[in-house]
């Protein structure tokens, strides 16, 4: 009973974040939830911001990725634009992580990108 009154109570944003999860699972990916410091992972997930940000004179392009546990931040340096990299876009990222301010991040990753739904485009 309990487990049936959590299925009708769920948000959408709980159903998104579990599509998320099983997506990522089903490609193969680390969970970004439980990706540890130093290690090479893959993590999949949709894009949800794309930030261009100076640093030290050299143009750098930020990624948050999220995969329905949480949130990664994949860097690009030396790049304004990469073009697919767009809000909304799902991607698979491959690199070490690292995580200077707590918070799990990803620089230079080897990247794919899924093809874009076609209720994105309309």
């Amino acid at each position: 009973m309990a487990r049936w009154w959590s299925a009708l109570t769920r948000t959408q944003d709980q159903m998104d974040a579990g599509e998320l999860s099983s997506q990522a699972v089903a490609e193969g990916a680390d969970v970004i939830a439980t990706c540890e410091r130093g290690r090479p992972v893959t993590v999949c997930g949709t894009i949800r911001s794309v930030t261009l940000r100076p640093r030290v004179n050299v143009p750098t392009l930020e990624a948050e990725v999220y995969d329905g546990s949480g949130h990664m931040t994949l860097v690009w340096l030396g790049r304004r634009r990469l073009s697919g990299v767009d809000v909304g876009r799902s991607i698979t990222a491959h690199g070490r992580v690292t995580c200077p301010h707590g918070s799990p991040m990803m620089f230079n990753p080897s990247y794919r990108l899924h093809p874009a739904s076609v209720e994105a485009e309309r």
